[in-house]
Formats: structure tokens, C-alpha cells, sequence
């Protein structure tokens, strides 16, 4: 892999919670991510699953774990199952995990292969009263495609009709919200990467120049220090195309006094960074930008102080929102009036701010939790107010990754965001 060994302890310590949670005499079964075909012959780049990463740190397709803390024989316990290799498939794919180094990785200290399944699977099933299957449970997102772990889910219940089955998901996504300072330290490295590639992105943007140039700065910098490279698709949106919430087509070249809203984060060690930045073009913003950039600047800075313990998403974004109400009245955009008369469900900031402020980051940029779930010590969210003015031809946005505590942790308090510094750092060029 591209990135620095994981002390296994933290597979480990992450098994030991999960077992914790498990009901007596419980078996628990994750399977690793499909390989995606793409066309013809070939598969997208291989992704592990993140629930099975955050248990093992295996980065291997045709993975499976198995924990059994019941089993009568302790080494049956924990076991890793991963694809038995042969001298032709490393020829044609190169070095897959050995059985030892599979062991070192995970902190596993039973590794067998894959083909070993099916026959240990039969043994388990006669000595578990009940099973805990893992299968994605998104709000957000429905995927036509069905995924391993349901595939087994429909197997297993066929095969072994009258066992309890449970759902393994909630447990894993009340481990996975709180981050392990060991978390912390792999989402710092995502986040001093991004910050590297903005610095480098600064020194290259000027008039002329086209979105996916810019583009392929950041996919430089991402590679070239050891990132896997995105968390996500990235936005490179100048002009108009600021407001476009999700624009991910950089097709276009970037023109002289407009702004460029970037939205970008590497990927290390599986883990997201999630960064927000507005800059203009020719280097210097214009005094009605300037105004509008500090006034989200602004909202960004009341808020990312209030991702403390006890508040949830829902309560947090509504003071937030407060926040920008008085902020569009002074830019002009909204009057007192308009609040005052707003219809329910119609709020007047809606119309240039019509995003939450926060979710979850973590092993997946937009990460497991609810608008619902009151913050802990530890969570990671992000923090991206923004205002989008269609009519005057611009919109801007920041972001920061925020870590929950009595007094918050900005991971990227490093990356430039004050106009000044900004300005300063373009006129390098």
C-alpha cells in the first residue's frame, strides 16, 4: 500500500469494542467490497469496504472476517479469511497477502483461505444461536447494485433458515463515529496532504487556464505524497459554476475576475479529508467578493466553535442558520422583513444557502451518524457554510474538518483561508 503501516493495535482494540456489543453465543460475518467491473475486462480501482477496514486494515478484496468470541476454541474466535494466490495470478496481478502478513496487518492471529469458508461456516453455524450480518444502512443513498454482504445475507438465510439474525451496522457505526487518536492522527496526514496540494494549486491558477488543469494539480500533489488520491470527486467550479452545488464536470476555463470554488480531500489510509476553498482567478477579489467571502468566513468561525459534546447536527445547523440570517441582511441579499414573514418550510436564507452546515468524516467523507446523534468527544465533522448568488454570477463556500471537543481541533488550521493570506500567497506566483 501507498501509505505508512497501522499499528494493528488499532484493528485490534476496534474487534475487542465490537465484540463487546455482540449477544451471547453470536456470530458475526463481514465480508470485503466487490471489485467493480468497469468495461470489457477491466474493474474501477479496487476500494475496500470501510466497515471491514476499520475491524482488520485489510486492503485486499475476497476478504472475510468471522468473530465468534463464544467459540469453544479460542483460536476460532477471530479468523480472517483472504484469496489463496498462485504463481499465474501474481503473474498476471501481482503480490497479493501472504497468511503471515495478512496476520501482522490485522492483529488476526488466525488467517486461513478463502476456500476454507464454507466448511468452517458450516461448523459455526452449528454452534451459533444467533448471527449478526452487515449490510450498508444509508438514509442518504440506495444503490441499484447489490453488495457482497447482501448477496451472503440472502445465501445464508436460505441455507440456515432458523437461526436470529441481527443487524451488525449499528454497533459499527456507533464504534466508527468516535476516532481513536490513531484515527486522528491518519485524518491530520489526509488533511497536511490537502493542504500541500492547495499551496501547490495557488502557485498555478491565474486567467486562462483550464478547470481540469487545476484539477490534475491537486491529483499531482495527492499522488506524489502517497494518498490513494480523492475522497470523492472533486470541485474545480469557476465563474457561474460556483453555485452548482455538486459540479464535478471542470471543463471550463477559468476567466478574469471571476471566482474558483475548489472542494477537495485527499484519501489516506482510507480516511477522508474534506476541504473548501474560494479564490479569484487573477489573485485579488473584488470588493463586493470580499465582502461576501468574509461574511462567510465569518459564519464559519461562530461555527465551527460550537462542535462540541451534547449538540446534534439538527440543533447545530439551526443556530447556524440564525448566524447567516443576519449576515445575508447586511450583504443586502434577504431583509429582516423576509424573515420576519417567511413561510413554514420556506425560510428566506434558503434561497443562498440551501445546504446543511456539517456531517460526519471519517473512513468515508460523507461518514455513518445521523443528524440526530448528539456529538462525543472525538467525533470529526466538517464545517462548510456557504453563500451562492446566481444573480451577481458568483457563489463561495469554506470548509474545514473539526474535531469534537470542549474546545474544537481544526485538522486544517494550517490551510490558508484568510483573503489576505490568500491574495499574499497568489501574488508568489
Amino acid at each position: 500500500m501507498r501509505y505508512q503501516p497501522i499499528d494493528p493495535e488499532l484493528f485490534i482494540n476496534n474487534r475487542i469494542k465490537l465484540e463487546k456489543k455482540l449477544k451471547p453465543n453470536a456470530l458475526a460475518i463481514i465480508h470485503s467490497n466487490d471489485e467493480m467491473p468497469r468495461n470489457g475486462d477491466q474493474c474501477f480501482p479496487y476500494r475496500q469496504h470501510s466497515d471491514l477496514f476499520y475491524l482488520t486494515g485489510l486492503d485486499q478484496e475476497k476478504s472475510i472476517l468471522t468473530l465468534f468470541p463464544n467459540h469453544p476454541d479460542e483460536k476460532m474466535r477471530e479468523i480472517a479469511f483472504i484469496v489463496e494466490t498462485d504463481d499465474l495470478m501474481v503473474t498476471w496481478y501481482g503480490h497479493k497477502y501472504t497468511l503471515e502478513e495478512a496476520s501482522k496487518i490485522s492483529g488476526i492471529q488466525t488467517i486461513k483461505w478463502l476456500g476454507q469458508f464454507d466448511g468452517i461456516l458450516r461448523d459455526f453455524m452449528s454452534k451459533a444461536e444467533r448471527v449478526y450480518l452487515n449490510i450498508d444502512e444509508n438514509a442518504r443513498f440506495v444503490t441499484e447494485v447489490d453488495s457482497r454482504n447482501l448477496r451472503f445475507v440472502r445465501s445464508l438465510k436460505t441455507s440456515y433458515p432458523l437461526h436470529e439474525y441481527l443487524r451488525l451496522a449499528p454497533h459499527i457505526t456507533d464504534l466508527r463515529l468516535v476516532k481513536e487518536p490513531q484515527e486522528i492522527d491518519i485524518l491530520r496526514k489526509a488533511c497536511d496532504i490537502t493542504n500541500d496540494s492547495f499551496h501547490r494549486m495557488l502557485k498555478f491558477v491565474k486567467p486562462g487556464v483550464m478547470e481540469y488543469e487545476i484539477e490534475a494539480e491537486i491529483t499531482h500533489e495527492f499522488i506524489r505524497q502517497g494518498a490513494s488520491g480523492h475522497a470523492y470527486p472533486p470541485i474545480v467550479a469557476s465563474g457561474v459554476n460556483n453555485n452548482i452545488l455538486h459540479y464535478n464536470q471542470n471543463d471550463r476555463a477559468c476567466e478574469d475576475g471571476q471566482l474558483l470554488l475548489l472542494d477537495f480531500g485527499a484519501e489516506y489510509a482510507n480516511y477522508a479529508a474534506d476541504c473548501s476553498r474560494t479564490i479569484p482567478v487573477n489573485g485579488k477579489f473584488t470588493p463586493r467578493q470580499r465582502e461576501v467571502y468574509e461574511a462567510v468566513l465569518r459564519v464559519m468561525r461562530q461555527a465551527s466553535k460550537m462542535l462540541v459534546p451534547g449538540i446534534t447536527i439538527d440543533n447545530y445547523h439551526a443556530q447556524v442558520v440564525k448566524i447567516m440570517e443576519g449576515e445575508l441582511i447586511k450583504l443586502g441579499l434577504i431583509t429582516q422583513a423576509d424573515v420576519d414573514n417567511q413561510p413554514d418550510g420556506k425560510p428566506a436564507f434558503f434561497k443562498y444557502y440551501m445546504h446543511g452546515t456539517s456531517h460526519f468524516i471519517g473512513l468515508d467523507v460523507h461518514d455513518v451518524g445521523t443528524k440526530q446523534t448528539p456529538l462525543r468527544k472525538g467525533m470529526v465533522l466538517s464545517c462548510e457554510p456557504g453563500i451562492y448568488i446566481p444573480e451577481e454570477g458568483f457563489g463561495i463556500r469554506l470548509e474545514n474538518d473539526i474535531v469534537v471537543a470542549e474546545d474544537p481541533i481544526d485538522l486544517m488550521a494550517h490551510i490558508p483561508i484568510e483573503p489576505d493570506e490568500i491574495e499574499a500567497l497568489m501574488a508568489k506566483r
